[in-house]
């Protein structure tokens, strides 16, 4: 419960700063790393009043945890790949090490040690691809309206046009399935011995 309203009081300060900063509301909420730390920190807020109320687990609830993890596991892995060493802005220090580094962590850490209860499989794959392809869709058809774009790598003039922006895409949606498939594995196999 502490980590999800430290990151709610992290995300609500950056946005402060950012919009004093003369930035735009919705830009900030166009990176996944900001939508993907508002999701995990609801899912352990949510978790902790379930947890209190002693409330079962449901298959839904497993779903919903799967989409969390997978999508912070990402925003741990994509930012220490490919942006690490952009600059960041008025991103504050401490803002950064919790979402970018401590969350992937921490919601890695609980799927691991509270697995889900019931087998997830294929199905639930295919449904958290839906949420990084629609992420995708958004950002291109924003940026080519706007012409900003929340990730260089997402944008098409700086890695040789679309074609570039698909590598990426393409190679970011591996990552993806990766990760998804291992953590399925990880939870399902924690689940069976639990």
């Amino acid at each position: 419960m502490v980590l999800g309203l430290l990151v709610l009081g992290a995300i609500s300060w950056q946005l402060n700063i950012h919009v004093q900063s003369g930035f735009n509301a919705v830009n900030f909420f166009s990176y996944f790393t900001n939508l993907s730390n508002l999701l995990a920190a609801f899912v352990l807020l949510i978790g902790a009043a379930r947890a209190f109320g002693r409330r079962p687990s449901s298959p839904l609830w497993d779903q919903l945890r799967f989409m969390s993890v997978v999508n912070m596991l990402i925003v741990g892995i994509v930012f220490a790949l490919l942006l690490r060493n952009v600059d960041l802005g008025s991103l504050l220090p401490w803002i950064n090490v919790l979402l970018h580094y401590v969350m992937p962590v921490a919601i890695v850490a609980d799927w691991i040690v509270e697995p889900p209860t019931s087998k997830l499989g294929s199905a639930q794959l295919l449904r958290m691809l839906i949420v990084p392809t629609l992420y995708l869709a958004y950002v291109l058809i924003r940026g080519n309206a706007t012409g900003w774009y929340p990730y260089p790598f997402l944008n098409p003039v700086n890695v040789g046009g679309y074609a570039g922006v698909s590598l990426y895409a393409v190679g970011i949606a591996v990552v993806f399935g990766l990760a998804g498939w291992g953590l399925l594995k990880v939870g399902n196999g924690r689940r069976v011995t639990s």
